[in-house]
């Protein structure tokens, strides 16, 4: 049978890089990625060996460029039937006074726009195909607002809003929609919050066990291989320890 395609955006690291992993070794065909060439060459020549490995380095927040980068797949790549927009940051945790401009932008144009543009440069081929898999990788923060969440929380509502509306514009299609929303995953996404600050970031972890990105990527894998009359179309996960956006029991 057949591979199907499936393109990864933020595949070098984290949740992106775990599901190229899990998704290689099933039936996929995968298309990583990523702003970090050297990163994305690297991980394709380990899961090479697995199956069909296409990388592309693009910056989800520059419009044309991922869509002259995506228009660019060759032929026998173009067939793409899941997209996981998983690419997403966050920038600082301060008061709304406080909020630095430079990071709202960054949240924004990298959680909200960049999706959507990632989103409208795939969407031909699904919808010509009347078929096809959107994954839209949420949070906990698009559920819940916390202190000093502010913009990054608005943006994860916007993601679980834009997921919604997805589902509903594309159903005439036969296109699925999927929204996972994490709670706490241990990966660069602290490190990248407070500006490559290791001890600030080892503390959001301090005492729990949180989710990986392994866990992430089971729950991808699941959706994506549910029969073709069956959609999971909203997915809340949480570490054991943790019961909401603010309440972690730690040890």
């Amino acid at each position: 049978m057949a591979k199907r395609i499936a393109l990864i955006t933020g595949a070098t690291s984290g949740i992106g890089e775990a599901t190229a992993r899990l998704l290689a070794s099933t039936n996929f065909d995968l298309i990583l990625c990523g702003r970090r060439k050297d990163r994305l060459q690297k991980l394709a020549a380990e899961l090479a060996s697995l199956t069909r490995i296409h990388t592309l380095s693009f910056d989800v927040r520059d419009q044309q460029q991922t869509t002259s980068q995506i228009a660019s797949l060759p032929d026998d790549w173009k067939n793409i039937e899941v997209l996981i927009n998983n690419a997403g940051n966050a920038h600082g945790l301060d008061p709304i006074q406080q909020g630095s401009v430079e990071d709202w932008d960054a949240m924004l144009d990298i959680n909200v726009k960049g999706l959507l543009y990632v989103t409208k440069a795939v969407l031909p081929v699904m919808v010509a195909n009347n078929r096809g898999h959107i994954i839209n990788i949420g949070s906990i923060a698009g559920k819940e607002v916390y202190a000093n969440g502010n913009v990054y929380c608005a943006s994860k509502f916007a993601v679980d809003a834009l997921t919604k509306g997805m589902r509903i514009d594309l159903n005439a299609h036969g296109i699925k929609v999927t929204g996972i929303h994490p709670g706490m995953v241990e990966t660069e996404f602290s490190l990248v919050r407070f500006k490559g600050d290791n001890e600030r970031a080892n503390q959001v972890y301090k005492g729990l066990t949180p989710l990986r990105g392994e866990d992430i990527a089971d729950l991808i894998l699941f959706a994506v291989t549910r029969p073709a009359h069956v959609v999971v179309a909203d997915l809340v996960v949480l570490p054991t320890a943790q019961a909401s956006a603010t309440v972690v029991k730690r040890l």
